[in-house]
């Protein structure tokens, strides 16, 4: 069988120190789910995708589209790519960015943030 050639089928483990990092950010919010997706470990608000510890290494993060630009100009996020497409307001932040718990949790602030302001599903 040939090697994936697809992005999203390159999937290796998730950074479970990441994930507790994320947890531990969410503990105290209301509402907030983990459920294995997107090859890695999703946080989800009254079940809106916030963040993910994302199986392709650093975080997964759910922004307001309209964002999307604003947000990946300096470089420090970019639109993530799923089956060959970008996804405005979803945000890949590698692993080197995230290192700082204030930069963690400015991402983390940031994806639950808009999570909230989403229907519950």
């Amino acid at each position: 069988m040939p090697a994936p050639d697809r992005e999203y089928d390159r999937v290796m483990a998730y950074d479970e120190r990441l994930a507790e990092r994320i947890r531990a950010l969410v503990a105290d919010e209301p509402n907030v789910t983990e459920k294995k997706m997107f090859g890695g470990l999703a946080f989800l608000v009254d079940g809106n995708m916030a963040i993910a510890a994302s199986g392709q290494g650093g975080a997964l993060v759910r922004v307001d589209p309209e964002q999307s630009d604003a947000l990946t100009a300096d470089g420090t996020a970019s639109v993530a790519v799923m089956r060959g497409r970008p996804m405005a307001g979803w945000l890949r932040v590698e692993s080197d960015r995230l290192e700082t718990e204030q930069a963690l949790r400015a991402w983390v602030e940031r994806g639950v943030g808009y999570a909230r302001s989403l229907p519950a599903k």
